[in-house]
């Protein structure tokens, strides 16, 4: 299977003194909107990535916990890299829908996982891939849970 350029840097610098903070500093240069929560991408293969976040006054909402829209945006970065290291360099995928949960306050720093059950095949017809996302505060405790589902297709020839 082939690599999409994401998942090759990914590969290139993980195991790099500072690389997952390059590869994610890289990762907001080419999506702005990532980085207005400042996301740390811990850990990257294919079917699962975690990504964190620190509780930052860019972030809060009126009562001071994480916003619930910027903890959609850090599930939104924890799926679209899972994607990246999931889905074969021969197709595309794209956001097609999300379905959040919001189970209770966000008082500390998230760490947001996505992880498929297995993975899929990748054939010549496009499919919805539903992409779990639950993201924890500091003590482990889900904040908020979802679903993102992508679309996925072979890429024109």
């Amino acid at each position: 299977m082939s690599e999409t350029p994401s998942f090759a840097l990914w590969h290139k610098l993980a195991a790099k003194p500072g690389g997952k903070q390059l590869f994610s500093a890289a990762m907001c240069v080419r999506v702005p909107y990532f980085r207005t929560v400042l996301p740390s991408v811990r850990e990257l293969r294919p079917g699962h990535c975690e990504v964190t976040a620190p509780k930052w006054w860019g972030v809060y909402n009126h009562i001071r916990t994480f916003h619930a829209i910027a903890a959609c945006n850090l599930a939104e970065i924890a799926m679209g890299m899972l994607a990246e290291a999931t889905v074969p360099a021969t197709h595309r995928w794209l956001p097609k829908g999300m379905n959040v949960q919001y189970v209770a306050k966000a008082e500390t720093g998230l760490r947001a996982v996505a992880s498929l059950p297995e993975l899929p095949d990748f054939g010549d017809e496009g499919f919805e891939l539903p992409v779990p996302v639950t993201i924890s505060d500091a003590n482990g405790k889900a904040v908020v849970t979802g679903t993102i589902t992508i679309w996925v297709t072979p890429k024109k020839r």
